[in-house]
């Protein structure tokens, strides 16, 4: 069977979470494969339960389904088994979850470092969550990193450590006036945690590829969006990693010829967190009232999402760079009680029009939406469970939205329970 990707196509945030665990009955293995725990998940279950999953996949919470940390995600050992204890500790069986021997973990001083230089950009700092997610993808890119494998031998491990301090506390002590970290501390702290996890380490390359030739249904979710991407995002407000279509080949050692369904997931409305352009961005009350009714606020972090109208430029550019075979469309809901709902349908730069995603950084800093209004609803959509279940102007603005960004959208969110969606052809 073929591989699927499920990919955020806005700035993240927009409910992969959920579309992963509705697709979990159908699959067999659930793999993220880049990020860290700076981004989050959240499922509710029919029953009510509200789950906020970081570095696990949502696959978690679905009985039968293996899961997998991919080599493409750098992984917090401390971080892994606080989440896999609070699953554990509410009933969730994690016996099924494995991690990648070639993911890279966030050391300590990654942590250490993160933080402090972020303060000392001031203004110009990126807006990371400062959990040593960038600084460990570059011990990774400088071919410096810890990898999950050298958790089972304490030698290469403590090599490695020293090598990395030699310079890290150089950088701490001299550049940013910290204290230095002492390398048995840091021992001490990564062995402790490693003995919790070195069970679950595995060659999962081969076990995903296995898998597939046995005929099973492999998930591939990412975590944040694509306008975070460090290649195709707003840089250099991005992340470390890739999580656009592509990054789920590499992030999980299976190839790209094996994935035939690639899935985006977009809010019928636009958030993003941190710092970086968002040129639908609401600052009045009407920004305020989608944060609000949207319950916009990071998994993670618990950071206030900005909110705006929703972008079509963007969604156009996500079906581009991932080659979205079809769409999630999220939160649809929340739109109800609008008498006129906004959508962007091309930027004004400098007094040009674009129809597409701007090139160049000063570009997108520029860029004033250009709005067409679509008739808005008043009726609650949670109850919704058939697309003609749905009000006429909310079918309009599902199929309005269906044709500017080039994909249909095979699913419809109503709400956050499992249940509250609309499957129009959700199904691998």
């Amino acid at each position: 069977m073929p591989a699927i990707v499920l990919i955020g196509a806005q700035w993240g945030d927009e409910g992969k979470g959920k579309a992963t665990d509705l697709l979990g009955s159908q699959i067999q293995w659930v793999v993220r494969y880049q990020g860290g725990n700076n981004a989050g998940h959240t499922v509710v279950l029919p029953n009510g339960d509200k789950f906020a999953l970081h570095l696990i996949p949502s696959g978690i919470l679905t009985p039968g389904v293996r899961n997998v940390i991919g080599n493409g995600v750098v992984v917090d050992p401390g971080v892994l088994i606080e989440e896999l204890s609070g699953l554990e500790a509410r009933g969730v069986d994690t016996s099924g979850l494995l991690l990648s021997a070639d993911a890279h973990l966030i050391m300590p001083y990654h942590v250490a470092i993160d933080k402090v230089s972020e303060r000392y950009l001031g203004k110009a700092k990126i807006g990371t969550t400062g959990r040593g997610i960038g600084p460990a993808y570059q011990d990774k890119i400088a071919r410096v990193g810890v990898r999950a494998a050298d958790l089972l031998d304490s030698k290469i491990l403590r090599e490695k450590v020293e090598a990395a301090l030699d310079y890290k506390n150089q950088v701490l002590v001299k550049v940013y006036n910290r204290r230095a970290l002492d390398v048995d501390e840091v021992m001490d702290t990564v062995q402790a945690a490693g003995a919790a996890i070195e069970h679950r380490i595995a060659d999962t390359r081969l076990l995903l590829n296995q898998a597939l030739d046995n005929g099973e249904t492999v998930l591939l979710e990412g975590s944040q969006g694509t306008l975070l991407d460090i290649d195709h995002g707003t840089y250099p407000f991005v992340t470390s990693s890739n999580p656009t279509a592509g990054g789920a080949a590499v992030g999980s050692g299976i190839g790209p010829m094996r994935i035939d369904r690639v899935i985006g997931i977009l809010k019928a409305y636009t958030t993003r967190v941190g710092s970086g352009p968002f040129p639908t961005e609401l600052h009045d009350a009407m920004g305020e009232h989608l944060r609000k009714a949207g319950g916009e606020f990071g998994v993670t972090t618990g950071r206030s999402r900005r909110c705006g109208w929703f972008d079509a430029v963007i969604g156009r550019y996500a079906t581009r760079v991932n080659g979205l075979t079809d769409y999630f469309l999220t939160k649809l809901d929340v739109l109800s009680g609008l008498e006129r709902v906004p959508v962007c349908v091309a930027y004004e730069v400098d007094g040009r029009r674009c129809d597409e995603m701007p090139m160049t950084q000063t570009d997108v800093h520029h860029a004033v939406p250009v709005y067409e209004e679509l008739p808005g609803w008043w009726e609650d959509l949670s109850d919704c469970r058939t697309f003609d279940d749905l009000p006429v102007n909310a079918r309009n603005y599902v199929l309005t939205l269906e044709q500017m960004i080039g994909a249909p959208v095979s699913a419809v969110g109503v709400g956050p329970g499992r249940d509250q969606t609309i499957e129009r052809r959700l199904s691998p």
